[in-house]
Order: C-alpha cells, then sequence, then structure tokens
C-alpha cells in the first residue's frame, strides 16, 4: 500500500473538524494530509507509526502531528471494536486544523508563543504519554460543543499541551525537510550543509569551516542549541535516511548503510540500534508486514 493522501478539508461552514469516528475507515491506513493532527486515545491501544518512528500507544496517549507528516495507527485486535455501538464510539478523538485557520499569523501572536513553538515541534510528531484527564476531558469535550467552545476548547487544549513536561519526539531529525528548520541563519546554514552533506565523509570541522567558525567553538554552539553533539546529531540524519531506504525500497542493508553515510556496517548496525531501538532487519520487517511503502519526496 503506498503512501496516501488523505482529504481532511472542513466543510464549509466550520474551519477545523473534530470527530470521534474518522478512524473507523482510515487507522490502518499509511497517510498524510496538509492539516494538523491532534488525536487522543482514550480506551484502546496499538501500534504507531509516524515517519520514521514506531512505537506503541496506550489509552491515555495524546499526539499532535505535523502537517504532511506520513503517519498510521494500527489497533490491538484486544481494543478493536467492529461494529461500535454509539456509546462506544469516543475511544478515539481526532481533531484537523491548518495552521492558518485563525489567519497566517495567528499562532505568532506573543500570548500564543508556546503553542507556536509546540506547533514547529510538531513536524516531527509528539506523543504526550498519560495525559491528565481534565486534558482528556477537553480535548473529549470538542465532539459535542457548540462551534464557538470548540473553536475555544481547541486553544485551550493545545496550551495546555504545550505546558507538560513530559513529551517524546518521534522522528528524527532526518525526516524533516530543512525548510522546516529554525530561521536562524547560522543554523540554517549548518542544516543545509549537513542535509546536502551526510552521505559524505563529513566532520564537526568541515561544518565550522562552512559557516567560518572554528571547532571548538562550533562544537560549544551545536551542543547549546541542540542539547546534543554533531557526531550525534548527524548519526540520527543518517539513520533518518536509512529508515526512509528501508521502507521504500528492496536494497540489502549494507548498501543501505553505505549510502546513508557509514563507512562500516557494524557502526550502522550499533547506531541504527541506539536511536530506533530495534535492528534494520527487524525494523524493515516491521514495515514489509504492514504493508507499508513510502516514497522519498512524494507530496
Amino acid at each position: 500500500m503506498k503512501l496516501q493522501l488523505l482529504n481532511r478539508t472542513s466543510p464549509e461552514h466550520v474551519s477545523f473538524t473534530v470527530s470521534d469516528t474518522i478512524y473507523n475507515s482510515s487507522i490502518g491506513i499509511w497517510h498524510y494530509h496538509a492539516e494538523f493532527e491532534v488525536i487522543a486515545f482514550l480506551s484502546n491501544s496499538g501500534t504507531r507509526f509516524v515517519g520514521d518512528s514506531i512505537g506503541k500507544w496506550v489509552s491515555g496517549d495524546v499526539f499532535l502531528l505535523g502537517k504532511n507528516l506520513p503517519h498510521m495507527w494500527l489497533e490491538d485486535e484486544s481494543t478493536k471494536t467492529l461494529e461500535p455501538q454509539e456509546e462506544e464510539r469516543s475511544e478515539t478523538v481526532a481533531v484537523h486544523f491548518l495552521k492558518e485557520f485563525m489567519g497566517p499569523e495567528f499562532f505568532e501572536k506573543p500570548e500564543l508563543r508556546p503553542i507556536d513553538q509546540l506547533m514547529k515541534l510538531a513536524m516531527r510528531g509528539i506523543r504526550f504519554p498519560q495525559v491528565p484527564e481534565h486534558v482528556l476531558k477537553k480535548i473529549k469535550a470538542m465532539v459535542h460543543n457548540d462551534p464557538l467552545h470548540r473553536l475555544l476548547g481547541l486553544l485551550e487544549a493545545l496550551q495546555e499541551l504545550s505546558k507538560l513536561k513530559e513529551l517524546e519526539v518521534l522522528s528524527s531529525p532526518g525526516y524533516v525537510n530543512p525548510s522546516h528548520t529554525n530561521r536562524d541563519s547560522r543554523l540554517r546554514k549548518i542544516n543545509e550543509f549537513v542535509f546536502a552533506n551526510f552521505k559524505n565523509d563529513i566532520s564537526a570541522q568541515d561544518v565550522a569551516q562552512h559557516i567560518g567558525m572554528n571547532a571548538s567553538a562550533f562544537s560549544r554552539y551545536f551542543t547549546r542549541i541542540h542539547k546534543k553533539t554533531f557526531t550525534s546529531f548527524l548519526n540520527e540524519i543518517r539513520i533518518g535516511y536509512a529508515c526512509k531506504q528501508l521502507q521504500e525500497a528492496e536494497i540489502n542493508i549494507s548498501a543501505i548503510a553505505y549510502g546513508s553515510g557509514f563507512n562500516n556496517l557494524s557502526n550502522f548496525n550499533k547506531q541504527f540500534k541506539n536511536i530506533t531501538g530495534t535492528a534494520p532487519s527487524k525494523y524493515a520487517k516491521l514495515y514489509t508486514d504492514n504493508h507499508i511503502s513510502y516514497r522519498i519526496g512524494q507530496k
């Protein structure tokens, strides 16, 4: 099954959609859409595929996904309801909205800066584990709220999510288009250089030279901004690219390792396991078994 573009366009009389039944038909489809997505799992569990990340979800988890981020939800058989009754249809609540639905600069207002920062992070997908009950109630209430309170409920839910300290960023940096990165000119130059050259044998010193910094100053700057070393960041980029290759084509793992910038298979396997939590062969099998095919650059 190829990556599918799903139409989440809101009806003319509303600016965004809220549903507790939408995933009856699309929960098992590898897809993407232009809208941001807030999805709360209230009484079910399963496996989630977001970008190049695979993991579990359980009841009480909430996810925030950025636009055009490929994803799929596979519900566990033990919690799946084949023919849900009316009172059982609130197991999952999904909200879809364009970032510009309140105007192109709405979320850039000072009062909404925490939400704006959260939405930038959501371009890689965010999981909020075991969200407090009062936040889940706000999300669930949107299903039956009148239009005004539904709008206020969305803003309040995003605000509450932005306050949560416990969250997990899902996709690796290698899954993010460099045009989505920070607007700072120095960071932009760094990201552009790394994304253009990560398949080659590059080092922190090469990047430092490219942006006109000495190596030690660059290392301190990079670690302060990214909260990780340049080597760790570069490995994440390479593994993210390798994940795409494993998803999209029948290429042997050795070729993918060298094509992603690693100079030996042993280091590739070690870094892949450290970053994704699974071996390359097992990762590829997970996607093959679920009939997922993601084409790089497909819009």
